[in-house]
């Protein structure tokens, strides 16, 4: 149930993140064009990209991605070992990131969460509301903690016995 829970979450921030990926295409191509055809850029290109796009592009989709197996990784032992010591290695293996991604969560959390209350924004051509633009991150990092404590603690598969 929680996995299946968890799944979705993941599916809905990937979209969030692909949608990015695609404003961000969209957003330079016009840019590029309104300003080769009609000498008129984008105005909100460059800010929305920034702010908004490429945090959400970056940390939406982390969860998903680990969880298909997408994800970069350095190796130095073999995927899964025999015995109790595999067990242990394939948990540290999902732990140690976790504790850093939960450390990313509450460090990025708190960053928002302040620049919410105190009404952070940046003036540009839009007077954009920062909070909302850091928020991206302690809920992709959020989640993918999430997803490591999940498969650490109650993946049954994590080492050949």
């Amino acid at each position: 149930m929680l996995d299946k829970v968890l799944s979705k979450i993941e599916d809905v921030l990937h979209l969030a993140g692909c949608l990015s990926l695609v404003a961000v295409a969209g957003l330079i191509n016009a840019d590029i064009l309104l300003r080769l055809f009609a000498n008129r850029p984008v105005q909100i290109q460059f800010e929305l990209t920034e702010l908004y796009l490429m945090p959400a592009l970056a940390t939406l989709s982390l969860s998903r991605v680990f969880r298909d197996g997408g994800h970069l990784a350095l190796e130095f032992t073999p995927e899964r070992l025999p015995g109790l010591i595999g067990v242990v290695i394939s948990k540290l293996r999902l732990l140690l990131p976790a504790a850093f991604f939960v450390a990313v969560t509450a460090m990025s959390g708190k960053f928002a969460l302040e620049a919410i209350v105190h009404g952070d924004v940046e003036y540009g051509v839009v007077d954009w509301p920062l909070g909302r633009a850091y928020a991206s991150i302690p809920l992709g990092c959020g989640v993918l903690a999430l997803r490591l404590l999940h498969d650490a603690l109650f993946k049954r598969d994590l080492a050949v016995t």
